[in-house]
């Protein structure tokens, strides 16, 4: 049954399948690269406020069932950090628009998981550029270099987006009734893949620093922007 552990990606379409010609017009972007920064517990009102963001059906879709804010709250609370990997990505303005959650077999459960499992979100206003995808892709790594050979969703079967993912990366999707579950076979971790996500980590966190920066120059800007307006006004009433 879906629980708040295993988070799927929210409310986007499927995507068309390629043609002849390339992709179709309205299939979702696919940059280069994009940031994906890890993160840890002094974060949890940030992955709050991503998830308090989502629609009622997007909430639905990414629990399983209609989580209200009391419930999300609660399952902000309870990630451990020290167990499983939550990253996500940020815009320009720090806002947190995408968000994933990698989920690893806890020692002594009494129905061991058959992997780490995944599942994310994107806000609304910034699907349709690949971000699904690509933090998939960035679990499969991580996971990978866990030494895990297993990345596994449970989903509900009218997600087709989440499931599209998986399927696209070459996971077996299994349906039973509304939900379904999608394996994932991972190859042993390399020398190649450690260091593809050494370098990809530590790119994230100078792009993250950089936007801290701007940031800062911004509302710097916008300050002395008020204390001009307000010495003009003053001017003028002299």
């Amino acid at each position: 049954m879906p629980n708040a552990s295993v988070p799927t990606e929210p409310g986007r379409a499927a995507v068309p399948p390629a043609t002849r010609d390339g992709p179709p017009a309205d299939a979702p972007q696919q940059p280069p690269w994009i940031p994906i920064r890890s993160l840890a517990a002094r974060h949890r009102a940030r992955i709050a406020e991503h998830l308090l963001a989502l629609p009622e059906r997007d909430r639905y879709l990414r629990f399983g069932y209609a989580a209200g804010d009391v419930q999300i709250q609660r399952y902000v609370d309870g990630l451990d950090f020290d167990r499983d990997e939550v990253f996500g990505v940020f815009n320009r303005k720090l806002v947190l628009i995408a968000l994933a959650h990698l989920a690893y077999p806890r020692p002594g459960q009494p129905t061991p998981m058959p992997g780490a499992e995944f599942g994310g979100s994107v806000l609304p206003a910034a699907r349709g550029r690949g971000y699904g995808a690509r933090l998939f892709e960035h679990a499969m790594l991580h996971a990978r270099n866990r030494g895990l050979d297993t990345l596994f969703i449970h989903a509900l079967s009218e997600n087709t987006t989440m499931l599209h993912i998986a399927r696209r990366a070459g996971a077996k999707v299994q349906r039973d009734g509304s939900e379904s579950e999608a394996f994932l076979k991972l190859p042993q971790d390399t020398l190649a893949s450690r260091m593809e996500q050494w370098v990809g980590d530590g790119a994230a966190e100078l792009d993250y620093r950089l936007k801290q920066q701007s940031r800062l120059v911004d509302d710097l800007i916008d300050v002395i922007g008020d204390v001009r307006d307000g010495l003009a006004g003053r001017a003028a009433k002299d």
